[in-house]
């Protein structure tokens, strides 16, 4: 065994030898404990790695046991992803490929189940008509939630690459609104006619915006062809059973079924 180094990667301080880290010589950290890249040192002498410092202990495992080991939790394959491009280790990046056409099947078999809800509510808005003259007016709006759930969390991430919030003249994806991997609720409003754009942002009102064809949801008949046809796109299908297919866009709690 050679003596122990101690890696601040990422502020995260690991402890391994440099047979461990040079295991696989043509990686990055082959090169970089073999003298073929210099490395730096942070203040306390460690050999420092501006990496994230969270993910690489799943590398580091790596290196010691030639296995790829992940929780069944694990939410980060993205980040995870990144990390190995960088390491170059290139058993450890056959290995996640495997890890991830494994987790693709597993995800084969799905349910996808939205319930709907709509109301209306006045909303009180001015209206300047000149420099100095304004009015008091308004108008009746339509609300509306929408509350998914899907055995698929793939699913949810592909339907947060289309939909996004509309506030304060910015788009923004609804991943960040995921309340777990399995559940989403949505909440936005139809344009109204005549109110100012800051009224939306003053009231906090988001609209619904589907990407990338810049196209708005005013209404749950579009919501519901929108989401159909991209569960459609991922494999999915109609529950024949519920609702029953001639009253499928009408329907306020609609389901999908994906089969291996």
């Amino acid at each position: 065994m050679s003596e122990p180094i101690t890696l601040n990667v990422g502020g995260k301080l690991y402890t391994t030898s440099l047979s461990t880290l040079t295991s696989f010589p043509d990686s990055m950290l082959g090169a970089m404990f073999s003298g073929k890249i210099p490395t730096k040192k942070d203040r306390q002498g460690n050999c420092f790695i501006d990496r994230d410092g969270k993910i690489f202990r799943y590398i580091l495992n790596f290196l010691r046991t030639s296995h790829l080991d992940l929780p069944e939790d694990f939410q980060e394959m993205g980040l995870l992803r990144r990390e190995v491009d960088f390491y170059q280790i290139q058993p450890l990046i056959e290995a996640l490929q495997e890890k991830e056409v494994e987790l693709s099947k597993a995800e084969k078999n799905a349910m996808l189940n939205i319930s709907l809800d709509q109301k209306t509510q006045t909303v009180h808005f001015t209206v300047r008509e000149a420099p100095q003259i304004y009015s008091l007016s308004s108008s009746n709006m339509e609300v509306f939630s929408a509350h998914i759930f899907s055995t698929s969390c793939l699913f949810l991430k592909l339907l947060g690459s289309k939909l996004y919030y509309c506030f304060n003249g910015n788009l923004s994806s609804i991943s960040s609104y995921l309340q777990d991997p399995n559940h989403l609720t949505l909440d936005w409003v139809a344009s109204v006619e005549g109110l100012p754009e800051e009224e939306y942002t003053r009231q906090n009102l988001k609209r619904l915006w589907v990407v990338p064809d810049n196209k708005q949801i005013n209404s749950f008949q579009v919501f519901v062809e929108e989401v159909v046809k991209i569960a459609m796109s991922d494999g999915f299908c109609i529950d024949s059973s519920h609702p029953h297919t001639s009253d499928f866009l009408n329907n306020k709690i609609i389901r999908l079924i994906r089969y291996k």
